[in-house]
């Protein structure tokens, strides 16, 4: 654009209007758009009550929230106690973070997106912080590949070996490694997201997902297999929650 041309905009235009234009602009980028077109995005904040998905990821308005740096237990996994008896850690993650938020609300805020559209968050009741509980109550791990902000609190969790931290578990990433790489060798085509039909509607189950195994697509109903989560929640599907 030539400066003269540019200077004429600005005429037209002027700062107030400039502003407006700039707003309405964003309004009408989605989310998932933001975190490409607006990687130095700052300060988003949603305020409400949360359903819970699991023991890292809620909704607020229907906006997927993942707390950041923690990486709690996934829904099927199950972890061992210092009777190396085995305990459902991903159910007992999800029922925590879910009577934390019961009939509170949640404010959440957050500096970016990740690939599957998800704001990354921290989030508190009151003056609680969701993120940092979870990891001080031995139900989720620091994920230090993304965030040390949490690592102390992990070290002090360890200490009292309480949740996760009473004898030697498998963490969540981990987890979900393995089962995505065992899925893959029956799946079809590699794609092994289970798109169910349900009388909640459609709900799409991950490899590490509760009742994964249980599952069985049947074409002919509609049902179907997807690659990713993003294939699958643009073709209207949902995550299957825990609770």
């Amino acid at each position: 654009m030539l400066e003269s041309e540019r200077h004429q905009i600005l005429r037209i235009v002027g700062a107030g209007g400039l502003a407006a234009l700039l707003g309405g602009l964003l309004a009408i980028i989605s989310p998932s758009d933001l975190s490409k077109a607006a990687p130095d995005l700052k300060g988003v904040t949603i305020s409400g009550y949360a359903r819970i998905v699991d023991g890292d990821t809620l909704e607020i308005d229907k906006v997927r929230i993942r707390l950041e740096g923690i990486d709690a237990p996934e829904a099927g996994q199950t972890c061992s106690n210092a009777s190396r008896r085995r305990w459902e850690c991903g159910i007992a993650a999800t029922r925590e973070l879910t009577e934390m938020t019961a009939g509170r609300e949640v404010h959440c805020t957050g500096t970016e997106y990740d690939s599957y559209g998800r704001l990354i968050a921290i989030c508190y009741v009151g003056s609680l912080e969701l993120n940092a509980e979870m990891v001080r109550r031995g139900l989720a791990w620091a994920f230090v590949r993304y965030s040390r902000r949490l690592a102390h609190v992990e070290a002090d969790a360890r200490k009292m070996r309480v949740g996760i931290w009473q004898g030697d578990n498998q963490p969540a990433w981990s987890y979900r490694a393995e089962k995505w790489s065992a899925a893959r060798s029956s799946a079809p085509s590699g794609c092994v997201i289970k798109g169910n039909l349900t009388n909640k509607g459609r709900i799409y189950h991950m490899p590490w997902s509760r009742f994964y195994d249980s599952v069985h697509i049947d074409p002919s109903r509609g049902e179907r297999w997807f690659c990713s989560e993003e294939e699958a929640r643009a073709a209207g599907w949902r995550p299957a929650y825990t609770n």
